[in-house]
């Protein structure tokens, strides 16, 4: 196992290193390509303050290759008029002889021109060059601008190859809206609604009828000292909380409204009913197959039970196949949306607020020594990760109730001051949910919208959760599944309905009237957490500095919680001795996420995460016949008392 993992390790660093190669050749094809580009009509592509999206703007003529223009560039003599050696004009051999001189010397001249590189050509007009670097890079760093540039380029070109194959679209291209605009429905989305709807049915209706009991269950009603298992039922919630409820729910809503309108709320309230029994359904499986080992510490999760569900049915092998798939899209969500994509949005919202302090360095600072954020950040979460799963549940359990405590009590204060408002935004999320305005396509659109941020919040059906609740203490599966069902109620259907009414009624969404240019450009460049926080400031002048605060918390919550998810994956694979080379790969793309642009990280972070959901339904539906018994066995000996007997709580 270690001997793998250092090869993964190897292989990793060559990657790395090729990589640097192809920015080096790219930044010399770019400089290349300025120079023979750029004159005094042409319009110049330069990369615009995000690092994302580049615009046509004219400049300049800084460089030519055009003789007249540019006097570095020596003009050619002109040809010598050839004619045959037969002509009356060459009969005298003196004439002759300078022709032929004179033919040579341009023969000489053309071979010394071609074997001249570009390169020395670039060296010896570096004034010119180091203007153009001027207007491709304003800020001055050069260097760190041109790396923002590239790694941009390099996650746009994984986000298309992956976007193909794991949003595959199940219209094949032919549903459109009354604009005539292509509505998609990705195949994973449509997976887990109908997993969702397909579970809540075979568990009957589940998420409605134990929430009283779950809430007993969390208070430790029926704990005892002697189960197994690494945490208790309240920090293995806290634990899944922290990854869930976090950037999802500030800035996953207001990119959903910004894209989808209000009507992707009520799709969102309803992902979240469903997903509380996919997770119930999740949890169940990870704590029937979860292995305790002999140091113990537990390992569980959907990559245990696709390996040994399916061993249990004679198919070793395609269980086996199932969990090494699951684990690698695992490892590599961990990487986008539990690390760099926290980091990116919550540094959206700390550059909005130290730039109320320093507005005329702040966005020099934010865009040249973006990395430095991220080093920051790395280092706060290395503290608590290299502790292991108690001290993350530890600090979980002492995060994660204060910051939704604080961010719902803001929440309930501006729909509560706002109250006149309140029944128009509910008019706006159920008109916009079955709106025809914009067709059936437009519809289909909304729906895809909402479950597909909702999945991203609640992570239902997507298997990490698993993880966490594997690790409970607990003598009954069903118990802790039940405990995992009260996540995406808090997250979706508490949380981000209220995030979302308080967008809708301060008009922060695309289709508002009177948005400003500003608040316009932040929703198109799918800057969420930047717009929610927005949002806020609008109605509660000093919270925006509040809300900071909430997102560094929600953000650095869900990356420790995250590199547990991740970590246990790669044990899985690798072994538990070579977990210290998945934790330094996490903490490095922390510092990456401060260094690449929101569209793309976005794009990255959901082919990723909803990967894997397709091997996790796939055992949820072969193994729903197991957890629907233990169900069964579970209520009839609620019914009839025995676990309040169990438990000392009497009648």
């Amino acid at each position: 196992m270690r001997q793998r993992a250092f090869l993964i390790a190897f292989i990793l660093s060559v990657f790395c290193g090729y990589a640097l190669t192809l920015f080096a050749a790219d930044d010399k094809s770019a400089s290349e390509s300025s120079i023979m580009s750029v004159d005094s009509t042409a319009k110049t592509v330069i990369p615009s303050s995000e690092g994302s999206d580049s615009k046509l703007v004219p400049v300049e003529n800084k460089l030519t290759m055009e003789p007249e223009k540019n006097p570095t560039v020596k003009q050619a003599e002109p040809a010598v008029k050839e004619k045959p050696d037969t002509d009356p004009e060459f009969t005298d051999q003196e004439v002759k002889k300078r022709a032929d001189a004179e033919r040579k010397a341009r023969a000489d001249k053309k071979a010394a021109a071609e074997a001249k590189s570009l390169a020395t050509v670039i060296a010896e007009q570096k004034g010119a060059v180091s203007k153009v670097e001027a207007a491709y890079c304003p800020t001055g760093n050069t260097a760190d601008a041109a790396l923002k540039a590239k790694l941009d380029g390099y996650f746009k070109r994984i986000n298309c190859y992956l976007n193909n194959i794991i949003f595959f679209d199940l219209a094949l291209g032919q549903l459109k809206d009354s604009q005539n605009n292509v509505i998609k429905i990705p195949f994973l989305i449509f997976w887990l609604i109908l997993g969702a709807v397909y579970l809540t049915l075979r568990m009957g209706f589940i998420n409605f009828r134990v929430f009283r009991h779950a809430i007993r269950i969390i208070r430790g009603k029926y704990s005892k000292k002697d189960d197994v298992g690494e945490v208790s039922h309240f920090q293995a919630l806290t634990t899944a909380l922290s990854a869930t409820v976090g950037l999802g729910n500030i800035a996953g809503v207001a990119i959903a409204i910004g894209i989808g309108g209000p009507g992707a709320t009520f799709w969102m309230i309803l992902a979240g009913l469903l997903g509380m029994t996919t997770k119930f359904a999740e949890a169940t499986a990870a704590q029937m197959y979860r292995e305790i080992r002999p140091d113990g510490k537990v390992m569980g999760g959907a990559m245990e039970y696709l390996s040994r569900g399916f061993k249990e049915a004679g198919m070793a092998k395609i269980g086996k196949v199932l969990a090494i798939m699951f684990a690698i899209f695992c490892i590599g969500a961990s990487l986008g949306g539990g690390s760099a994509f926290q980091v990116n949005q919550s540094m959206g919202v700390m550059q909005g607020t130290v730039q109320n302090f320093f507005p005329a360095v702040t966005d020099k600072v934010f865009s040249e020594y973006s990395w430095v954020y991220g080093v920051i950040m790395a280092a706060f979460v290395a503290v608590v990760i290299i502790g292991g799963l108690k001290r993350i549940a530890r600090t979980a359990e002492s995060i994660v109730p204060t910051m939704v405590f604080i961010y719902v009590a803001a929440c309930l204060w501006i729909v509560i001051t706002n109250f006149a408002a309140v029944p128009d935004a509910f008019g706006k999320i159920f008109s916009g949910a079955f709106s025809l305005d914009a067709g059936i396509g437009g519809l289909v659109g909304v729906l895809i919208i909402g479950f597909q941020r909702a999945a991203f919040s609640n992570e239902a059906g997507i298997g990490s959760a698993a993880i966490a609740h594997s690790a409970a203490k607990t003598p009954y599966p069903v118990r802790e599944g039940m405990v995992a069902l009260i996540e995406p109620f808090i997250d979706t259907v508490v949380i981000c309905t209220m995030t979302a009414l308080v967008i809708i009624i301060t008009s922060h969404y695309g289709s508002a009237e009177g948005l400003s240019p500003e608040l316009a450009k932040m929703i198109d460049a799918k800057q969420g957490a930047k717009v929610t926080a927005s949002a806020f400031g609008s109605q509660i002048s000093w919270f925006p500095y509040v809300l900071t605060i909430c997102v560094l918390l929600f953000a650095y919550s869900t990356m420790i919680s995250w590199s547990y998810y991740g970590e246990r994956c790669w044990s899985y694979m690798f072994g538990e001795k070579t977990s210290i080379i998945y934790k330094m790969i996490f903490l490095g793309f922390v510092v990456l996420g401060s260094m690449v642009t929101s569209s793309n990280i976005l794009s990255f972070t959901d082919v990723l995460f909803f990967a894997m959901a397709l091997p996790n339904m796939i055992g949820l539906y072969f193994l729903q016949g197991k957890i629907a018994k233990g169900l069964k066995d579970y209520m009839a000996k609620l019914k009839s008392g025995e676990f309040d007997r169990e438990a000392g709580n009497g009648q």
